[in-house]
């Protein structure tokens, strides 16, 4: 079962099927303003019992609940007395559980689907349209609600489209209203939290700063303590947490390792300590990692080089750090790391290991780092993290910063890393990212990757003259979580400001194109 994170909140538990959207059902109810949090279906009821719950969603799931083997729930959940919600595969699971029948009729329904609400007295349903467009994803269907409880939803194909009992306070519904296709899907996830089960809107950024201050001030207490800030949105906001909690017993070390895109040294430097005060060690590891990656072309090799010398690195200066504590008599006992929640869930909980993960600092520490960690996003989503950010008054410019690779534009050349590789993607990423804010298009792009093909040269004409340059790719996604992606469609005339200002500004560019594959086949990065 996944390990408890702490807060002083009661959670709203989502059980997870298997679906792909439990994460998005978790954070829909975050939305709300109700703390939630994923557990495993194998969860017994007393294991759900003992985590307070004061509501449970089930999710949806891609399996049959009357195929043997099928993901299956404790039926003893019914009877905590709980409010439930159930979607999809879960009202079909909550179906079977309290006496209906759920059936494969041959009918399927998949995407957007006309709902009919034919009783608009429940909870569930009031202050909504009795016509509805919904997002259906079944081949099986409730053929039949349980006794005791009023059909409250049907479409064209499904007759027990939604159910419920006021009473019990038990709801199930076919669609997915986690998602934004399903027109009041919101509405009905808050008309269950704050309706039905009478929850408060009280899960918030400033309430969340508070109770972390509070628990990291209890963890650390005097002692000192180090964060690795690479420039992202987590370590920046962890780090910020934690200083207005110790202040200056956190030391904060930046390891430039010259992958960096244009001006976010200085936005670290600069912006970061300015807007918190806290103590920054820089370490300028630029030449080091140039000589390591010279010659390798391979995109796993340089991975490895990149987390391998950051490795190195980051201990050079943290053993610095030990010895200068030693000498004050305070040695360093916790490493901060930007753990978010998605992280938490995929890895069944966590160890509790001192160690950084790849996507947080390029390659991690050692297993053998023994460190108490403090991880004061360890509840919270991507959207709430850079809510507390502006809440805590870190720059924009950190807080909206878009999700960047670890091992930075090293991945981003698509061939051997040089210094003169890397100014010519730092120009070229600079102009794009300048002509999208000039758009006012960042909020619509999740993020876009400018990739460099430095092994290709294509045949161009500038200033009358043949030329033999270099492609640079543009890759404006949008995306809520990176598992799927599609394109971005930029408007074209600030593709042709773009195109125009890079082929005409970094000599070595004579072609700008454009990637629309989406993910799947393709993955965001190049490499």
């Amino acid at each position: 079962m996944t390990e408890q994170t702490e807060t002083a909140q009661r959670p709203v538990l989502v059980v997870d099927f298997g679906a792909q959207y439990a994460q998005l059902i978790a954070r829909r109810v975050r939305e709300a303003g109700v703390y939630s949090e994923i557990v495993p279906h194998t969860a017994s009821a007393a294991e759900i019992a003992e985590r307070d719950p004061v509501a449970v969603i089930l999710s949806g799931g891609p399996s049959s609940v009357y195929e043997p083997g099928a993901p299956a729930l404790d039926e003893g959940v019914f009877d905590l007395g709980v409010p439930t919600l159930g979607i999809c595969y879960g009202f079909q699971v909550m179906a079977r559980a309290l006496g209906g029948e759920v059936a494969n009729t041959g009918l399927r329904e998949y995407g957007a689907t006309d709902a009919s609400i034919v009783h608009d007295e429940s909870v569930l349903f009031d202050g909504q349209p009795v016509a509805q467009n919904v997002w259906m994803s079944h081949g099986d269907q409730v053929s039949r609600a349980p006794d005791g409880f009023d059909v409250l939803a049907r479409t064209g194909a499904t007759p027990v489209a939604a159910f419920g009992s006021d009473s019990r306070r038990l709801y199930g519904v076919q669609w997915h209203p986690e998602v934004k296709h399903s027109d009041f899907g919101q509405r009905v996830l808050e008309n269950f939290l704050h309706r039905a089960a009478g929850l408060p809107a009280d899960w918030n950024s400033g309430n969340v700063i508070a109770e972390q201050v509070e628990r990291i001030r209890g963890q650390i207490g005097t002692g000192r303590v180090i964060c690795g800030l690479s420039g992202g949105v987590d370590s920046a906001v962890a780090a910020a947490l934690v200083h207005k909690a110790v202040g200056d017993q956190l030391v904060c070390i930046f390891v430039d390792h010259g992958l960096l895109r244009k001006g976010e040294r200085e936005q670290v430097e600069n912006d970061f300590v300015a807007s918190t005060g806290v103590r920054l060690v820089t370490v300028d590891a630029r030449e080091r990692f140039l000589t390591a990656l010279a010659g390798v072309s391979d995109p796993e090799q340089k991975r490895k080089i990149i987390g391998r010398e950051f490795i190195r690195v980051f201990e050079q200066a943290e053993a610095d750090l030990i010895a200068e504590a030693a000498e004050e008599g305070e040695p360093i006992r916790f490493l901060v790391q930007g753990t978010l929640y998605p992280d938490v869930v995929e890895s069944g909980g966590g160890s509790g290991a001192a160690n950084i993960k790849s996507h947080h600092n390029v390659g991690g520490l050692p297993e053998d780092l023994q460190f108490e960690l403090v991880e004061p996003l360890r509840t919270l989503f991507k959207d709430e993290v850079r809510a507390i950010g502006r809440e805590l008054g870190l720059p924009e410019v950190i807080v909206g910063r878009q999700p960047f690779p670890g091992p930075g534009l090293g991945i981003r050349i698509v061939g051997e890393v040089t210094g003169e590789r890397l100014d010519i993607l730092r120009d070229a990423d600079a102009i794009a990212r300048a002509e999208l804010t000039a758009a006012g298009l960042d909020s619509e792009i999740w993020q876009c990757p400018v990739v460099l093909l430095a092994d290709v040269r294509s045949v161009g004409v500038q200033g009358d003259g043949r030329t033999y340059g270099h492609p640079i790719v543009l890759r404006p996604v949008s995306s809520e979580d990176a598992m799927t992606a599609d394109w971005t469609r930029l408007p074209y005339d600030v593709l042709a400001r773009i195109s125009n200002r890079i082929t005409n500004e970094v000599r070595e560019v004579n072609r700008v194109v454009l990637d629309v594959t989406s993910k799947p086949p393709g993955t965001i990065e190049w490499e």
